[in-house]
């Protein structure tokens, strides 16, 4: 039996959250080029907490990837493989629905009534063409007999043509009220919202898509990767801002807002809407760690960390590594992090 750590919340070798061996060579080129890695490494981590039969807290990270790529750690710092959720490099419709496509980007993965959820993003890059789909399974142990992905298909598609969003990004939300929400997108007309089934996963009939944070006042409009958490009276939700992905020269980082609603309108320190370009800093570039962003949040009763991926700029053939810090709170309300959970 599998019991729930709340979470308010390719080709990779063995993480060790980006930390490279003592002595290696510092450099800004790599032998690939980041757009060349994009499936490589860590990116676009969102991960869980959970109990395993022995009453040892496991934790596990899904990250984009052929197959899309589980990793499992019992401490925060060390990380091993943990097998994939699909066997191909994307399903058969997602692979079908938008052409070209080389693997699975941005899984979000959370844990409700006994099922993990995985939600996943296909497309290709730079494209609007994108499609959103679902997966489930009751174990994520290996050799487990309940560990059996189980695909649901597609959730939410776009196209330039039909839609002002980009479907990709996905990050589930459960409420306080027990209401499921959906949060998505990146660039174009910025993040949405839908309310979702429980009892499937997708969207409710007939449910409204929601605008729930945007950059109207930059010519790039690089705005993605939505996670929404509560945290003592309001929910938080967390995106990414600027280039993702082009290594020692990323400039990514976390920014924040704030709302009483799960939907909005969320707001930054400053009270600036975030449909209207507002945002918090939460991280940003280092000497060392370039381009850090696309963040999931891991709640246990032991306290909050942030996983998020990064380049090292003294491995940037490692590509977006994955790297995890402690989350704490300041007395105004606002999320803060602290240095990488582990240390060369």
């Amino acid at each position: 039996m599998t019991t729930h750590v709340p979470r308010t919340c390719l080709r990779a070798p063995l993480l060790l959250l980006g930390l490279l061996a003592a002595g290696s060579p510092a450099h800004l080129t790599a032998q690939t080029s980041a757009r060349e890695g994009l499936l490589n490494g860590a990116p676009d981590p969102t991960g869980v907490a959970v109990k395993n039969d022995a009453g040892e807290t496991v934790y596990y990270v899904a990250a984009t990837g052929q197959g899309v790529q589980l990793l499992r750690s019992t401490d925060l710092a060390r990380w091993e493989p943990a097998g994939r959720v699909f066997h191909a490099p994307v399903p058969e419709w997602a692979a079908r629905a938008v052409p070209g496509t080389q693997g699975i980007w941005a899984p979000d993965l959370s844990y409700h009534d006994g099922l993990f959820y995985l939600y996943y993003s296909v497309s290709t890059f730079g494209s609007q063409h994108s499609v959103i789909g679902l997966a489930v399974n009751k174990s994520l142990e290996p050799g487990h007999p309940d560990n059996k992905w189980e695909d649901r298909g597609q959730v939410i598609s776009s196209d330039a043509a039909e839609t002002d969003f980009n479907a990709i990004d996905p990050a589930l939300l459960v409420d306080q009220q027990g209401k499921w929400w959906l949060f998505w997108g990146s660039h174009w007309a910025g993040l949405k919202a839908v309310e979702v089934d429980p009892s499937t996963g997708k969207p409710k009939d007939g449910a409204e898509v929601l605008a729930v944070a945007a950059r109207p006042d930059t010519r790039s409009h690089a705005i993605e990767a939505p996670f929404v958490i509560f945290h003592d009276g309001y929910y938080y939700q967390f995106v990414s801002w600027d280039s993702c992905c082009d290594g020692a020269k990323s400039t990514y980082k976390v920014m924040v807002g704030r709302s009483k609603q799960p939907t909005g309108p969320y707001a930054d320190a400053d009270g600036k809407p975030m449909l209207e370009g507002g945002g918090t800093l939460v991280l940003e570039n280092s000497e060392r760690w370039r381009g850090p962003g696309h963040n999931g949040v891991i709640t246990t009763d032991q306290g909050q960390w942030m996983v998020h991926h990064t380049y090292d700029v003294e491995n940037l053939d490692a590509q977006r590594i994955l790297q995890v810090r402690p989350l704490t709170w300041t007395k105004e309300g606002w999320p803060r992090v602290g240095e990488p959970v582990a240390a060369p």
